[in-house]
C-alpha cells in the first residue's frame, strides 16, 4: 500500500465509521497517547522493564499501526501528502547526513 492509498483508506474509514475527524489538537494528543503505548511495549520487550501479568509483546505491530493511523489522520486534516513529505525528508537526510553516520566511530 502506498502512502496515497493509506491516506485515502483512512479518509474513507473516517467517513464511513468515524463520522468526522477529531480536531487536530485532539488527534495530536491521541498520537502522543499511541506513541506512549508503543513505547511501553518497547521498554518491556527490549528494555529492562518486565511485562505485567496482563500485558504481552503481541501488541507491538498493532501499536505501530495505531500511531500510523493517527498520523495519517493529521496529514489528511492538514493537507500534507505523506508521500511528498517523505520523499523530501529522505532527500534532506541524504544531503545532510551522506557521510555523517559513516564517519561516526560510535557506530562501529
Amino acid at each position: 500500500m502506498t502512502f496515497e492509498e493509506a491516506q485515502k483508506e483512512v479518509d474513507s474509514w473516517i467517513r464511513d465509521h468515524g463520522v468526522r475527524y477529531f480536531s487536530e489538537l485532539t488527534n495530536t494528543v491521541l498520537l502522543m497517547e499511541e506513541v506512549g503505548e508503543l513505547a511501553r511495549i518497547i521498554a518491556r520487550k527490549f528494555g529492562e522493564q518486565s511485562f505485567k501479568d496482563n500485558e504481552s509483546a503481541d501488541g507491538l505491530s498493532d501499536e505501530m499501526a495505531d500511531v500510523l493511523f493517527v498520523l495519517i489522520c493529521l496529514a489528511n486534516q492538514t493537507g500534507v501528502s505523506l508521500s511528498e513529505a517523505f520523499e523530501k525528508n529522505i532527500e534532506k537526510k541524504t544531503q545532510r547526513d551522506s557521510q555523517r553516520h559513516k564517519n561516526n566511530p560510535k557506530l562501529f
